[in-house]
């Protein structure tokens, strides 16, 4: 009886929320639409997480990947990414109190004929992360999640840096 009570309003709130529209962030298209519909991402590495959530996040707005540069109206050059730290500061006894850190990815998109869609453009992210020299276990676990999420966050400002590009202006 008493799981009953509790099973109606879930599902009316669940209900309520299909009908608005609602839908997770990166679920779905969310009236984004992009000026091309054949994407070729060159990276140094494919298979770093970045470039994965990213192919991943292009396929569910219905983006087709294609394998060369010459098959794709618009090729997206990942540049760079890289992950740094540096110590913001130190106790007394000169420990590490706090760490910044910082996600970088670099980019630009152009197409087969050279024509440059999106400028050279860089994405920063910082976070910052306390320390504690007796929970290093956990500290580690946390640097990682703030890497996880600031990846995360790079593949959207991709995404919506992609969805502005726009073909160069035809010479009048």
């Amino acid at each position: 009886m008493r799981t009953n009570l509790l099973l109606v309003p879930l599902l009316t709130l669940t209900l309520l929320l299909g009908a608005c529209g609602f839908h997770l962030r990166g679920q779905g298209q969310g009236g984004v639409a992009f000026p091309f519909q054949t994407l070729f991402i060159q990276a140094a590495n494919t298979n770093v997480p970045f470039i994965l959530d990213l192919k991943r996040a292009v396929q569910l707005y219905d983006v087709k990947l294609v394998d060369s540069s010459k098959n794709a109206q618009l090729t997206l050059h990942i540049v760079s990414e890289t992950m740094s730290k540096q110590v913001l500061s130190l106790s007394d006894a000169g420990r590490v109190r706090e760490y910044q850190l910082i996600y970088r990815v670099v980019l630009h998109a152009d197409d087969s004929k050279q024509h440059e869609w999106l400028p050279s453009d860089e994405i920063v992210l910082q976070r910052y992360l306390s320390y504690d020299n007796t929970l290093i276990l956990a500290k580690e676990s946390e640097e990682r999640l703030l890497y996880q999420d600031m990846r995360k966050d790079a593949v959207q400002q991709t995404l919506r840096r992609l969805s502005h590009a726009k073909p160069p202006q035809a010479s009048q």
